[in-house]
């Protein structure tokens, strides 16, 4: 009995240390900065944050679901991170001072369309496709939530492909999303010349990765590691190495 005990008590420790040892990440599908979890390339946030928690002893529980339930989340501290968070998208979580990106918020039209993007007023003659909870620019933010029929919000943690099939069926007129994302869509075969530029939302903006603040200790430590780890990244070339597997480049050159 007394063995018996002793081998449940260790199984018990072994979990609180797997637990303990394991950062868990959650977000919507938003390649390439992070795409579906056992993939081969799973999103260069992902393998950056593999790389630079496995530096610490950690491992990564990364998992998909819709961006409003991951804010929910690691919010209320049920997770401890999310990626490919903009300053904006993640009001009062704990940020480190390294970024994991710069990118742009821009509109989309369906190829042949005229219509360009002039400010965030001119998008009241339009039917908008949006993300629910995605933070666009202060501005357009605040013309969501005072029109909400112009805009048609997509849940689900493959909001991204839901609105690009509006937008080619024509349920749609106008798209806002990331530049990085649509151009990897647009490289793919059943979407290529379907799309065209209808404007710049914002300039360029940095991304980050964001931890709870139900957790702040756990969350100031996992921060830390990361603004440690990071510039490290970039000085050996390691982050330019995983850039390349998506075909793009370090951020910071």
């Amino acid at each position: 009995m007394f063995f018996k005990r002793c081998a449940i008590a260790m199984l018990s420790l072994c979990a609180l240390t797997a637990q303990a040892d394991t950062v868990t990440i959650r977000a919507d599908l938003w390649y390439p900065f992070n795409g579906e979890p056992l993939a081969a390339k799973p999103g260069y946030m992902i393998e950056l944050s593999q790389k630079i928690f496995a530096s610490a002893g950690y491992t990564v529980d990364y998992q998909l679901m819709p961006w409003s339930r991951a804010l929910s989340t690691v919010r209320k501290g049920d997770a401890d991170c999310v990626v490919g968070a903009y300053a904006s998208d993640a009001a009062g979580f704990i940020f480190p001072r390294e970024n994991w990106g710069v990118d742009s918020i821009d509109a989309y039209v369906k190829t042949g369309d005229k219509w360009r993007y002039t400010g965030a007023q001119s998008l009241l003659t339009r039917k908008v496709a949006t993300i629910q909870d995605y933070s666009y620019s202060p501005e357009i933010d605040t013309l969501i939530k005072q029109s909400p029929t112009a805009f048609d919000a997509a849940v689900g943690d493959d909001a991204i492909e839901k609105n690009i099939r509006k937008l080619i069926n024509g349920r749609v007129d106008t798209l806002l999303e990331s530049h990085t994302v649509i151009a990897s869509r647009l490289a793919l075969p059943q979407f290529e010349n379907q799309l065209e530029l209808a404007g710049h939302i914002t300039q360029p903006l940095p991304l980050y990765i964001a931890c709870s603040p139900a957790n702040s200790a756990r969350s100031k430590k996992l921060i830390e590691i990361i603004d440690t780890q990071t510039p490290l990244l970039h000085k050996s070339g390691e982050i330019e190495q995983i850039m390349k597997k998506y075909h793009l480049s370090d951020w910071n050159k």
